[in-house]
């Protein structure tokens, strides 16, 4: 007896002849962004055309060379202070999830520290260490370093920061390899290879997706943080701000300043996250939109259909 045939049903045959269908209209969700569009412009218009802000004064500073000079402090201690938490964070992900008993002690006694006490407040332990180790030896004979000059405030803001990242970014990687299927590791025991090369060349590269989103929040989140060096006298970008409305006392133009070149940057490493994780996300079916995708989406009428579903 053979078996019974099925004919295609009227929507598949919509569908395979290329027909497009015209979804439908939410009136609610319409209206709901007209009125966000409305008090958007009725701000944006109260703060364009408020005097007291100052526009002409930040017009002026946007492009001051003290101004520039800041972000460019502000840029090498984002990149310093996280490449010393994202290396050093691996490594006390890796040993947190150690057989050894003193090794996941000794990372676990690690973030509990630098996660239980304010980042300022580690950030002036540096900068004052010299008040406890005048002389830093690192227990070797005949080296006996100043910590007065070893300990300048950069070098105190790189320590404070990136040592702190270390903490938050241990377990962001330990997420990332919890995440990985524990089969992976007993296929790589069962090929024979060491614990380090499965790390290395299966369970990181597969962790990837779950540990570049909240690293990028972290790096967004870096950027900002630096503005506490300020207190050390760093000459960051918030510094050289306070610096020049100490002089002419344009207070509030100059942190208009200061916010307009932290958004930019941010802006910018926000959509360098998205192609990022776009690119570690190539095996999902569903890879999330560009924005020019989400554009076209917006103001497309029709929406084609296969029949495989949506496209």
């Amino acid at each position: 007896m053979s078996a019974p045939t099925l004919l295609p049903t009227e929507s598949e045959e919509e569908v395979s002849d290329g027909l497009t269908v015209v979804p439908q209209r939410h009136w609610g969700r319409l209206v709901s962004a007209l009125v966000i569009l409305a008090v958007g412009v009725v701000f944006a218009r109260s703060v364009v055309t408020n005097e007291r802000f100052g526009w002409d004064v930040v017009g002026t500073y946007l492009r001051d060379v003290s101004i520039a000079h800041g972000l460019v402090i502000t840029l090498e201690l984002t990149l310093a202070c996280m490449a010393i938490g994202v290396a050093l964070g691996a490594l006390l992900a890796i040993m947190r999830l150690s057989v050894n008993p003193v090794v996941r002690s000794a990372a676990y006694l690690y973030v509990s520290f630098f996660r239980g006490t304010p980042v300022l407040v580690q950030l002036l332990f540096w900068f004052n260490l010299a008040a406890l180790y005048p002389v830093i030896s690192f227990g070797l004979p005949g080296v006996e370093l100043d910590a007065n000059r070893l300990i300048t405030p950069m070098t105190a803001a790189i320590l404070g920061l990136g040592l702190n990242q270390a903490a938050y970014q241990s377990e962001i990687v330990r997420a990332g390899i919890l995440a990985v299927d524990p089969g992976q590791q007993e296929a790589s025991d069962a090929l024979g290879l060491t614990r380090l090369q499965t790390m290395r060349r299966i369970v990181l590269p597969q962790a990837m997706r779950v540990i570049i989103p909240p690293t990028g929040n972290e790096t967004i989140g870096m950027l900002k943080s630096t503005a506490l060096v300020s207190v050390l006298a760093v000459p960051d970008l918030l510094y050289s701000a306070q610096v020049i409305y100490a002089r002419n006392f344009q207070t509030i133009p100059l942190l208009i300043v200061a916010s307009v070149w932290y958004l930019v940057v941010t802006s910018v490493l926000t959509v360098g996250q998205f192609y990022l994780e776009r690119h570690y996300a190539r095996g999902n079916r569903n890879l999330p939109p560009t924005p020019l995708q989400q554009v076209r989406r917006i103001f497309s009428t029709h929406s084609r259909l296969s029949v495989g579903g949506q496209r």
